[in-house]
């Protein structure tokens, strides 16, 4: 039975980033109801629209990316474009950009002219390094962020180095804290209505540092500069990644006693339980060596199958690595629908993830694509006021 509308039923966004961490933000927003309008420039050029996964004919990236969204274009740079502009903000709650440090302000859209527009603005500004500071004017991709918070020093072995993983986290952690920054804007105007609009100035590069909660106090009173050690976690133990007999990778968490204890049950090692070198998750993190050895030798002279089997019936946390195959067809995914079919023009539905989180009684509703450049730019124009007439001659001066 549904009961609650959406949650940002009645938000109006203005989309005009690109690429992905600031579009990812309006998205979510997009996703639990928000009103996102996508500004795109005339020509379409978006990186996000070259990124794979594509196909000769469509940018499958940017429909997932962007989903839930209007599509409008507009060049800001113009003229025209900017004035355009400016009357739009008036109708929005949110503009959210991603542009360099200083860019909207070279084309005559600094802050005080954005609020002059809409007193009420909340403006989200999602760089890689944010507003202030030396690095500023920097251009930022995930894997700067990545890099530079001290996240990807964690990934990988001693002997591959540092590692990136195939895919921008970096960009989808900044776009995490962009949708929530928006809520809480949100949030604060509606109590203090009286403080009008404002600036949200997101560092990328913070986002992600901010997730490393305890690096800089284990450096600076332990000493302990973390770094990559591969599958093994160095906070706790046994922590690890382990190959079967049948060639599959299983990920183990037994880090806490009582669970570690059932694991010595099952592993056939129940003098682990009272041996003063495991006793504790301490001095098992110091010990770490000959519990990995024994643990990865037991998983060898087993098949995933009876692993399976024997954990389960142990309770302990355990799981196969996945590949989306086997996301897909998850009997848990599948259950609670994790992977929802987003209507699409050309391709009929387009997979992607379920919207996060979940909200009893607020109806599922159904999802677009991303939107084609422009696609609704004649609803979007004439809602502004404009003709026809006038709408025609801005795409034959291609302001629009």
């Amino acid at each position: 039975m549904t009961t609650h509308p959406p949650l940002l039923q009645g938000v109006r966004i203005l989309d005009l980033s690109t690429v992905i961490a600031a579009p990812f933000a309006a998205t979510l927003c997009a996703d639990l109801g928000a009103q996102v309008t996508k500004v795109e420039l005339p020509d379409g050029s978006d990186a996000l629209r070259g990124l794979a996964p594509t196909t000769p004919e469509h940018a499958l990236y940017w429909k997932v990316v962007n989903r839930g969204k209007a599509g409008v274009s507009l060049d800001v740079r113009t003229p025209k474009g900017k004035a355009l502009f400016l009357k739009a903000l008036s109708q929005v709650d949110v503009l959210v950009e991603n542009f360099r440090t200083g860019t909207l302000d070279k084309w005559g859209l600094d802050l005080p002219t954005l609020l002059q527009a809409n007193p009420n603005l909340i403006v989200l500004r999602l760089t890689g390094f944010g507003q202030t500071g030396p690095y500023a004017g920097r251009p930022g991709f995930a894997r700067i962020f990545e890099a530079m918070s001290g996240l990807t020093n964690l990934i990988g072995t001693p002997s591959s180095g540092p590692q990136h993983p195939n895919l921008p986290i970096g960009d989808l952690i900044a776009g995490l804290f962009g949708a929530f920054s928006i809520a809480s804007a949100l949030t604060s105007l509606r109590n203090h209505p009286e403080q009008g609009g404002f600036e949200i100035d997101l560092s990328a590069t913070e986002a992600v540092f901010r997730l490393l909660d305890p690096l800089a106090v284990e450096y600076q009173l332990l000493g302990v500069n973390r770094t990559h050690a591969g599958n093994r976690a160095s906070y706790t133990a046994p922590s690890n990644m382990y190959q079967t007999q049948d060639g599959k990778w299983v990920t183990l968490v037994a880090s806490s006693d009582a669970i570690f204890k059932r694991l010595c049950k099952v592993i056939d090692k129940p003098e682990w339980q009272d041996d003063s070198r495991f006793i504790s998750n301490p001095k098992r993190c110091l010990n770490v060596n000959e519990l990995d050895a024994e643990i990865a030798t037991w998983f060898l002279k087993n098949t995933y199958d009876n692993i399976e089997k024997l954990f389960n019936e142990a309770g302990i946390p355990y799981t196969k690595v996945y590949d989306i195959r086997d996301v897909i067809s998850d009997p848990q995914v599948q259950s609670r629908n994790g992977i929802i079919e987003l209507s699409d023009a050309e391709l009929g539905s387009v997979p992607a993830p379920c919207v996060v989180p979940r909200i009893p009684g607020v109806a599922q509703q159904v999802i677009k694509t991303g939107p084609k450049t422009g696609e609704d730019n004649e609803t979007f124009y004439k809602a502004l006021g404009l003709s026809e007439a006038e709408i025609a001659s801005l795409y034959k001066e291609h302001v629009i």
